[in-house]
């Protein structure tokens, strides 16, 4: 990453930034120890904004510091993820409400334009443009709501389902099964209906709750 090319942020807020993109998609993997020398080495920066960056993510809870073993990417499991999972279908059928109550006609427009994307991405068998078009079409409905104070909390918890998804989904045809339900709450939302945004965005999310409840039973044979 070429941090020169993006001097209007401040160095520790970008080293943080990749740090937490590395960790979301998989690409620094759960328990890795996150090296200050190393890290510093590899992004080109002074160890400060690493120590900064790592100290942030902590409070994220993407990271575990432990006395005299030092920083590591935190485990993640199935149960973290139905924590995840109980707090987003409330907080995103809200979301779903209150975009199909304040929802204006540009924004009518593009929200039918990403979710165009999103199948697209999904019928040609896309995996990381189908997980990055989905989070848009999420961030957007979102957004349309008008609330900046669900936006930064529905915003922290798609981030951490991030995580999951990149770590879990790898039977594609799971993916397969998502348009259509995102198109429930689509229509919903540009009808105006705003009860029946809530219950398919809510029926959404406990359908991928009860994806996970499968995938536990099948991994460890556990029961919930």
């Amino acid at each position: 990453m070429n941090f020169d090319l993006q001097i209007q942020k401040p160095l520790r807020e970008l080293v943080y930034e990749e740090l937490k993109h590395k960790i979301l998609t998989g690409e620094i993997a759960s328990q890795t120890r996150l090296m200050e020398i190393d890290l510093a080495e590899k992004m080109n920066v002074s160890r400060t904004p690493i120590r900064e960056a790592i100290r942030e993510l902590a409070a994220d809870g993407l990271v575990t510091i432990e006395p005299r073993r030092g920083a590591y990417v935190s485990r993640i499991s199935i149960d973290d993820m139905l924590d995840v999972f109980e707090v987003r279908e409330n907080l995103e059928g809200f979301a779903a409400y209150l975009a199909a109550k304040r929802i204006n006609e540009e924004q009518k427009v593009k929200l039918k334009e990403l979710m165009d994307l999103y199948e697209e991405a999904i019928n040609n068998d896309e995996k990381k443009n189908s997980v990055e078009r989905d989070e848009n079409l999420h961030k957007f409905i979102v957004e349309c709501g008008g609330n900046k104070t669900l936006q930064q909390m529905v915003n922290h918890v798609q981030e951490l389902s991030l995580r999951f998804r990149y770590l879990y989904y790898d039977d594609f045809s799971h993916y397969k099964k998502m348009p259509a339900q995102h198109r429930l709450i689509v229509e919903a939302i540009v009808s105006g209906d705003c009860d029946k945004a809530r219950l398919e965005s809510e029926e959404h999310v406990r359908k991928l709750k009860q994806y996970i409840y499968d995938l536990d039973r099948e991994l460890n044979g556990n029961e919930h």
